[in-house]
């Protein structure tokens, strides 16, 4: 008879069935949007996949009236679900193994006013060699609300390039719980003022801007500071460099590097710069201290963000993803911006 051998490729095809469904999990959840604290309808959620050539798009779909998601595809390696609502994108990173069911992504209703964000920390680094000085100056904001300032067309972040760069500067955004990411410089209508269009979503957002000027010993570099905030300017200053400037108060040297830090207060600040950077000048390839180096008992949370100025990415991605090449994040349908944490273009 041939009931037996039917049985069995029945059982057969049962096992190759119970190993094939994990790997054709659905990827489902509900979007919610924590500003108003309710579901949130018609935002697009797309799945990508994370591998060596950057990321794939798989699917996108559409939160229902629920906010519920639902994408009918198979998982296997690192993911990336990227929900867009509001003309900001935020990301949620499926690290292999994880759940794939039952997910709650989170999105916020956005403004071109501030609201809760504001200036928390701001610092500058002097590394003059021969006759040129790199400049690494950085700005920590913190969005202590439930909504993303998000500004395309004023941008969220302006600063003031000295006329020496000329034009040229290199930015690296960064959004609450993502990697650096570049970022356009915008020139404004406002001489030497440039903008860069980035949402600040609730939490911490990190900016380092990077640029090249002339340099002479003893020049006296003018700086301007366009927000508020409570905190003075850091201020970094290599081995073989002396700063000078009014109101220029020492906080201390790191240890390690010898980098001495010191504050200034006030929007508007000129400071002498003399010497050069005997780490840039050196003959070892090193670009300098470490800039997460600087004083991390003498500023404490500053470690971080000096950290961003030299660009590292996320120490958490690497490890997770065992060193993969950062990927650039794709510009959600209809969005003319993303960022945060895997973009290149706007989170």
């Amino acid at each position: 008879m041939r009931l037996p051998a039917i049985c069995v490729h029945l059982r057969a095809s049962a096992v190759a069935l119970f190993f094939v469904l994990p790997m054709l999990a659905a990827v489902d959840g509900t979007v919610i949007n924590k500003t108003t604290g309710k579901p949130q309808a018609g935002a697009t959620v797309t799945l990508y996949k994370l591998g060596q050539a950057g990321m794939e798009s798989i699917e996108s779909v559409k939160s229902d009236a629920q906010g519920k998601f639902r994408i009918d595809q198979p998982i296997q390696g690192p993911h990336l679900v990227q929900s867009a609502f509001d003309g900001v994108t935020y990301n949620h990173i499926m690290p292999p193994g994880s759940p794939t069911s039952g997910l709650s992504l989170d999105v916020y209703n956005s403004s071109k006013k501030p609201g809760a964000a504001h200036l928390l920390r701001h610092f500058l680094i002097f590394e003059p060699s021969g006759d040129q000085m790199t400049v690494q100056e950085g700005f920590s904001f913190r969005n202590e609300g439930l909504t993303t300032y998000n500004d395309p067309d004023g941008g969220t972040l302006k600063f003031y390039l000295p006329a020496g760069a000329e034009g040229k500067a290199q930015v690296k955004a960064t959004a609450p719980q993502g990697m650096p990411i570049d970022r356009a410089a915008e020139k404004t209508d406002q001489k030497d003022i440039y903008k860069v269009d980035f949402p600040i979503k609730p939490g911490d957002t990190n900016f380092a801007v990077n640029y090249v000027m002339p340099y002479t010993s003893g020049a006296v570099y003018e700086g301007k500071l366009l927000f508020k905030t409570d905190q003075p300017t850091l201020l970094g200053a290599p081995p073989g460099v002396t700063l000078q400037a009014e109101g220029l108060v020492k906080r201390g040297q790191e240890p390690n590097s010898h980098t001495d830090v010191f504050a200034i207060d006030g929007d508007h600040f000129k400071i002498e710069i003399s010497g050069a950077s005997a780490a840039a000048d050196s003959d070892s390839g090193d670009s300098g201290p470490g800039i997460e180096e600087i004083m991390p008992k003498v500023w404490g949370n500053m470690k971080l963000i000096l950290a961003l100025a030299l660009g590292i990415l996320a120490l958490g991605f690497v490890v997770l993803y065992r060193a993969q090449p950062a990927v650039s994040e794709p510009r959600p349908q209809g969005a003319d911006a993303a960022e945060g944490g895997h973009e290149r273009g706007r989170r």
